[in-house]
């Protein structure tokens, strides 16, 4: 029996601030007001193990079998949506949801997307959120003077040879007497954060500024960051700061293993890649980070890779791992003692042609079941030049757009 999926063109609905169903809101991709959220859950299964993105393709194409899909406006993003949270770790637990209802929103034009026979769902007007009660930190799974110190043996064992780049994370956690107003807290970090992809899937929330892989068609991109340096918010200041970035020979370094490795990645599986000769630097609210946006274009073969593939292959890059992967990987499950999650993991979405859009889930935190408790995580890039206070600093400045956000509901 096939399942009915209808896609119509919608009136104007500003993604997070008008719609409203009476269905959770439980999945959302937004960048600069365009993007899709999703509402209730048709179907969701979690996966974990080495083979998880190759089980995630066929738990997909197992659903679009059963799907009758009657799309009235076409174009990547548009029908069934499949949002994806792939752990960092494959001990970990990936969450894959197919919502009941998808609102989608690209260039001006909008539409809807629901499961089942019934009429075009009625939107409604907007409920009043949860108001959230003041936020209580904790300190995380890692004290700051253990943090440095196992920053300091990154260094040691960086300059013994052992490996090029690790990728060191910390947490901290927040509690809330009442739910955390999450659709108020993807309209703060929208509003701060406009340039990056804020999402939301099962719970894992934030604002990220790196993107994994966006495959349209056969045009892959990948937009890779590393390399960071705090903003001071005066201009001509931070015009200087973004000036000695570009230039810093230990940032350099730092980014051009985060290059190399998705150049790599990708490279296999494209007839063309274009890498630019330089970096540039992305300008967020509280930071500026160097940035190079990787392109190819995939082979034309039987055996294209898909979007599961390019996840696979890319994940774990140098940005969030290390370089070389496995010892970076090894190094980290030495020292950092801290259970990721699905931070630094892969978080998107993908549709029924295998377009899609996946970041790497930076800037973000996970909310626990009844919403009332968030953990949330910074991660930086140790290399030979790295200071274990300076790259405390950095931590604690990537800290900040999820602390801002939950601190202003």
């Amino acid at each position: 029996m096939s399942v009915l999926i209808t896609t119509e063109i919608l009136g104007e609905h500003p993604l997070l601030t008008t719609v409203s169903t009476k269905l959770d809101l439980v999945n959302a991709w937004v960048r600069s007001g365009d993007g899709l959220v999703g509402f209730g859950e048709y179907k969701k299964i979690e996966l974990k193990g080495e083979n998880r993105f190759v089980a995630a393709r066929k738990w997909w194409e197992l659903q679009l079998a059963e799907f009758n899909i009657q799309n009235n406006v076409h174009g990547s993003g548009t029908g069934p949506i499949l949002f994806s949270s792939f752990s960092f770790d494959p001990d970990q637990i990936s969450v894959l949801i197919i919502p009941e209802i998808i609102i989608g929103q690209k260039n001006g034009k909008s539409w809807i997307t629901w499961i089942g026979d019934s009429k075009q769902p009625d939107l409604g007007k907007l409920n009043n959120s949860p108001i959230s009660s003041d936020i209580a930190w904790q300190e995380g799974s890692i004290s700051e003077s253990n943090w440095r110190t196992q920053v300091g043996s990154a260094i040691a064992a960086i300059k013994s040879g052992k490996l090029e780049k690790v990728v060191l994370a910390r947490d901290i956690s927040a509690s809330s007497k009442s739910e955390i107003n999450v659709r108020g807290l993807l309209q703060r970090l929208e509003i701060e954060y406009p340039s990056t992809w804020i999402f939301l899937v099962d719970g894992l929330i934030g604002a990220t500024p790196e993107l994994l892989v966006r495959l349209s068609k056969s045009l892959v991109t990948s937009r890779v960051l590393a390399g960071t340096i705090r903003k001071t918010g005066n201009e001509d200041r931070d015009l200087t700061l973004a000036a000695s970035l570009a230039k810093s020979s230990k940032d350099l370094e730092e980014h051009e293993y985060a290059v190399r490795s998705v150049a790599d990645a990708l490279a296999p599986f494209c007839s063309s890649t274009n890498v630019p000769e330089s970096p540039f630097v992305l300008h967020l609210s509280n930071v500026m980070h160097l940035a190079t946006d990787v392109t190819g274009v995939l082979n034309d073969s039987a055996k294209q890779a898909d979007i599961f593939t390019l996840i696979e292959k890319l994940h774990p890059s140098a940005a969030v791992c290390g370089t070389p992967t496995e010892e970076a990987k090894q190094l980290i499950k030495k020292l950092e003692q801290m259970n990721r999650g699905r931070y630094a993991g892969p978080v998107g979405w993908i549709d029924a042609h295998n377009d899609g859009e996946v970041a790497i889930a930076l800037r973000c935190g996970e909310l626990s079941s009844d919403r009332k408790m968030i953990r949330i995580f910074a991660g930086c890039g140790i290399v030979a030049g790295s200071d274990p206070v300076n790259e405390f600093a950095e931590s604690q400045a990537k800290l900040m757009p999820m602390r801002t956000a939950l601190e202003t509901l």
